[in-house]
């Protein structure tokens, strides 16, 4: 066989496959946005702006925001440690909480919604014992902040399970022989390992909670200027019939979630090339 054979492919047609991926995401993805730009266009700047910083919309936006960034950070913290404890660890149950682990991808999100507020309500199995302490979380910010917690979590931890999975068992051990603490092993060897994928599982979790309706109605209450999230307050806009209102603030929604996504998917790729980078310089016996 020569060099200059070419491998086999499984799918031939680089060019017809491109053409059905650009034509399927132009269909899904594309499309959608472009109409919602366009249809933003009949409103003047001057408008989308004044839509975008009314009192509820601002407070909207804050709530929504905080909310969901509050939510994937506390994901990326307890996220890394149920992947760590699934992969590393054997202990009676594991498969059992390895599934759960899925319940919030399965479970229809009005559902979680009305099992989270009927929990955390004040007569609720865990209401009636925070409530007495101060800490009351159904119909509330806090409330939320549970809600977007609880359908984010599986984005970070199957992100986690198959990075954690490929850092070999001996790296700790060797680490350790050369004198380096439990802290100091997660923190130079472990953690610059794993940062990528918590990123992108963070990443994830957040883009989610941005959009999450379902799950949240049901347990924040819904009162303006406190526990009211922007796409509820798009339903209410379109129940009123402001369809350019609800667009004004869907493209508004959109641009922010656009600019806070590049963000974050820059700092992934500088992570993942430091990390490539460190790896390159470590040097050979």
């Amino acid at each position: 066989m020569t060099s200059s054979a070419k491998s086999p492919r499984v799918l031939p047609g680089f060019g017809l496959g491109l053409g059905y991926a650009l034509v399927y995401l132009s269909l899904i993805v594309l499309i959608p946005l472009a109409v919602l730009v366009l249809k933003s266009s009949e409103l003047g700047l001057a408008q989308i702006i004044a839509a975008a910083t009314g009192e509820r919309a601002l407070a909207a936006f804050r709530v929504t925001f905080t909310a969901s960034l509050v939510a994937a950070l506390i994901n990326a913290v307890f996220g890394l440690i149920v992947a760590w404890m699934l992969v590393r660890y054997d202990f009676p149950g594991k498969r059992l909480i390895d599934s759960l682990v899925d319940l919030p991808f399965a479970l229809p999100t009005a559902v979680a919604g009305i099992t989270l507020a009927t929990l955390y309500a004040g007569n609720g199995w865990l209401g009636r014992w925070l409530e007495p302490l101060g800490l009351k979380v159904a119909f509330t910010p806090l409330g939320i902040i549970v809600a977007l917690t609880f359908i984010g979590l599986p984005f970070v931890v199957r992100t986690l399970q198959p990075v954690i999975e490929d850092i070999e068992p001996e790296v700790e051990e060797a680490a350790a022989s050369l004198g380096a603490s439990r802290w100091q092993t997660f923190v130079r060897v472990l953690f610059p390992a794993v940062f990528p994928a918590l990123l992108t599982g963070f990443t994830l979790a957040f883009s989610r909670a941005l959009g999450e309706f379902g799950s949240v109605i049901f347990i924040a209450g819904n009162m303006p200027l406190v526990s009211e999230i922007v796409p509820l307050l798009i339903i209410s806009k379109l129940e009123q019939y402001d369809l350019l209102g609800a667009t004004a603030l869907a493209v508004v929604m959109l641009a922010i979630s656009f600019v806070l996504l590049l963000i974050i998917n820059t700092l992934q790729w500088w992570a993942a090339n430091r990390h490539k980078g460190e790896v390159r310089e470590v040097p050979r016996p």
